[in-house]
């Protein structure tokens, strides 16, 4: 059953956490100060945009959910401007200023897109000023289906067990944006959400896929949590949960132009989803796809909900199952996700090359590929291989730029890059239900034939499109040029 878009209007989600105004001075630099070698910026504009977790907050009422927010301010001009900011999108706000304390603001300099200084404004809370704020409690959650802690460590979250047991007595739902080495403060939540720098200061460095999933499932059960969601930049995110398959998604290739704010992005999506009725994984689809989004843009950004639903549906008709989004993975990371596949009883379909100029030849035979089976592998040869096989000064494209391009094509489900020259290893890792080749020779021409055969899978041999190669291509535009 393909899931629909969540309802996010009869979504109710409360954050607590560490406020900040992120405050952006923008204008022109055309000369170096006479007293020291800096430039001189001429501001002709000022923004500013609530940060922490008041970006989270506007996340969630940028895909149209209701959002209640607390945490510790001053009792200042900054607060004031923050709190207006987040009304203005209809979040209901439930600060406790402090007289004795200053809002946290984080200021930058921009000029031509390019930020050159940042100022930050910020002391850290103190604990008896989260006691005090901890009154506020019951008007915020009360109505929640879903409560956001987002930590960064500023000193609002000094005892996120306090709001985590409240949460449990009134079953509300607790996702967690981490921050520390230290994930025990955390305990019994019902999912956290670490990047990966901060998932292996807790747990440790990870060589391999499953060495990922082995220290996740030590670390739910030590801190008696349900999941954990690791997002890994380009390599996507992955979701562990306790005695289930890992449930990987990668990243949507699209153009980075700012990572800031994606973490806020991704707890949002998943906050507004689940509180909207969505089950875990369909919520971290939608958290992966608004990541996408939020990336491609500059500064502190949200993502709306049509925008992400067009995005969204974009995905999904590419593929049959739920949650697929087509993309680049590790070797492991295939491998995790082809056997789930044949759990569900879908025919998996491999072929392998350099791909080094996508052209028309490239997309019909991967076309016709796709027509035998579920899923599509596409395994292409690394940079020292391509060059091995085709000489100097080739590949024309990277190994990640030609991942990239194929990420892209409806066809294809999976992209990944093999090890060593030839695809052998990979074909009895996974054992695809058969291997595609283009060319005009038999099955037997084709490498990794008896592999294949050996285990019961087909092997398919196709015609290509005439007068269609990269070579060609290659020695066209150096004729041109000579």
């Amino acid at each position: 059953m393909k899931h629909s878009f969540p309802e996010f209007h009869l979504a109710r989600v409360a954050v607590i956490g560490d406020l900040m105004l992120d405050r952006f001075y923008f204008g022109k630099a055309n000369r170096i100060s006479p007293e020291a070698p800096v430039p001189v910026v001429n501001i002709d504009r000022l923004e500013d945009l609530p940060g922490g977790a008041g970006n989270v907050a506007m996340n969630i009422a940028s895909l149209g959910a209701n959002c209640s927010i607390s945490g510790l301010t001053g009792e200042d001009e900054a607060a004031g401007v923050l709190e207006q900011r987040l009304q203005a999108v209809g979040i209901n706000c439930l600060f406790h200023r402090a007289a004795e304390a200053g809002t946290i603001i984080k200021s930058r300099v921009i000029s031509s897109h390019q930020q050159l200084i940042r100022l930050d404004f910020e002391k850290r809370f103190e604990p008896a000023l989260t006691e005090q704020m901890q009154g506020l409690v019951g008007k915020l959650i009360d109505q929640a289906q879903v409560m956001v802690l987002s930590d960064y460590n500023k000193g609002t979250l000094s005892d996120p067990q306090f709001w985590i047991n409240e949460a449990k007595q009134k079953n509300i739902r607790v996702l967690v944006d981490p921050k520390g080495s230290d994930f025990s403060k955390y305990r019994g939540a019902d999912l956290i959400t670490p990047n990966m720098t901060e998932f292996e200061a807790v747990a440790g460095p990870v060589s391999s896929e499953q060495d990922l999933i082995s220290k996740a499932q030590t670390l739910i059960k030590q801190l008696d949590i349900q999941a954990i969601l690791i997002t890994r930049s380009e390599h996507g995110m992955t979701l562990i949960r306790a005695d289930q398959p890992e449930f990987h998604l990668p990243a949507i290739a699209k153009e980075v132009a700012d990572v800031t704010g994606a973490g806020d992005t991704v707890i949002s999506t998943l906050a507004a989803a689940l509180a909207a009725g969505a089950d875990l994984e369909h919520a971290v689809t939608l958290a992966n796809v608004a990541a996408s989004i939020v990336v491609s843009k500059l500064g502190t950004s949200t993502v709306s909900g049509p925008e992400l639903k067009a995005e969204y549906e974009r995905h999904q008709g590419l593929h049959k199952s739920d949650h697929s989004i087509a993309g680049a993975v590790t070797v492991e990371q295939l491998k995790i996700a082809v056997d789930q596949a044949k759990q569900r009883g879908e025919k998996i379909v491999f072929t392998n090359g350099c791909f080094d100029i996508l052209h028309a030849g490239h997309v019909t035979y991967l076309q016709q590929a796709r027509k035998l089976g579920d899923r599509l592998i596409v395994a292409i040869n690394a940079d020292e291989s391509v060059t091995k096989l085709k000489g100097e000064g080739r590949p024309i494209n990277t190994a990640e730029r030609r991942l990239t391009v194929l990420a892209g094509l409806a066809d294809v489900d999976w992209v990944t890059c093999f090890p060593g020259d030839t695809p052998e290893e990979l074909l009895r890792l996974i054992q695809p239900d058969v291997l595609v080749k283009g060319g005009d020779y038999d099955k037997k021409g084709v490498v990794g034939w008896e592999i294949v055969e050996g285990y019961g899978g087909e092997v398919k041999v196709m015609g290509l499109v005439e007068n269609c190669s990269t070579t060609a291509i290659v020695n066209k535009i150096n004729t041109r040029k000579a």
